[in-house]
């Protein structure tokens, strides 16, 4: 065939080289990837089994199955009491209604009796506080007058200065008469105190209170209203004019605070018995 007769695109084929391969298309092929021929279920299926529990999450899982159940069984529980109460006859709803009357009342008696006890014993406590300061408060007066405790308030002080020896023990004893005449609650004479049973003796040119010796100047601690005890002494003819007439000297002297601090042993009579019981 002459040259003539070719065509341009026979002479263009002619004169082109042949295609080469693409590296490409020399490489093998790669590998599928892992898994892309699955569907989305089976890879969530695949990624939650085997499941991955941590302890923490097992503990709150048992956690919330046990508070379902409790809740299940509960109201389980409660439906099974409605439907007895829903099907029950109105005589039994009636009796139901009355043994819940009967033990409301009961409650509420045996709250009110443990009320009254708890009355009795916060009264009952409050008496024997009371009952325990009356009887310090009584012991403490008892021991003033016994000698057995010291005391201490207003009252006088008596000072008889007996220069010439005159004075004899029926004096003082008129004088302690008087002042507990006119209300002295604690007497005390040159460190002896003054009870009950005080007795006052001559003791060669001296006195003796209950035995002890004392000399003079004799100097009294009363304790009592002052505006009583003073003019007691003063009276006409009374203890003050008595000693004057036998040449002694007598002072008295007001205060605010006397103590009497001289003490006298307790004594445990030998006979008497109290009679309480």
């Amino acid at each position: 065939m002459s040259n003539q007769d070719e065509t341009p695109e026979n002479r263009l084929r002619k004169e082109l080289p042949d295609e080469v391969p693409s590296a490409a298309s020399e490489a093998a092929p790669e590998a599928p990837e892992a898994g892309s021929g699955l569907t989305g279920r089976q890879r969530l299926a695949k990624g939650l089994w085997p499941p991955r529990v941590t302890r923490a999450q097992l503990i709150v899982a048992l956690l919330l199955f046990g508070l379902g159940f409790g809740l299940a069984v509960q109201v389980a529980s409660n439906s099974d009491g409605d439907d007895a109460l829903r099907g029950a006859r109105q005589e039994d709803l009636v009796r139901i209604l009355d043994e819940l009357d009967d033990r409301t009342q009961r409650l509420e008696d045996e709250k009110q009796g443990l009320e009254k006890q708890r009355d009795e014993l916060e009264n009952s406590s409050n008496q024997a506080e009371e009952a325990r300061r009356q009887t310090v408060e009584k012991e403490r007066q008892l021991g003033i007058l016994a000698g057995t405790v010291a005391a201490q308030g207003p009252g006088i002080t008596v000072t008889i200065g007996d220069t010439k020896g005159t004075v004899e023990a029926d004096m003082l004893l008129d004088a302690i008469q008087e002042l507990r005449a006119a209300g002295a609650e604690a007497i005390q004479v040159n460190g002896v105190r003054v009870v009950a049973g005080t007795y006052l003796t001559d003791s060669e040119g001296s006195v003796s209170v209950d035995g002890n010796k004392i000399n003079a100047p004799y100097r009294f601690k009363v304790i009592g209203k002052p505006q009583d005890l003073e003019p007691a002494l003063n009276i006409p003819g009374g203890v003050v004019q008595t000693l004057e007439k036998e040449q002694a000297t007598v002072t008295v002297e007001r205060s605010d605070k006397i103590v009497v601090d001289a003490l006298r042993a307790a004594e445990r009579p030998d006979y008497a018995r109290s009679s309480s019981r």
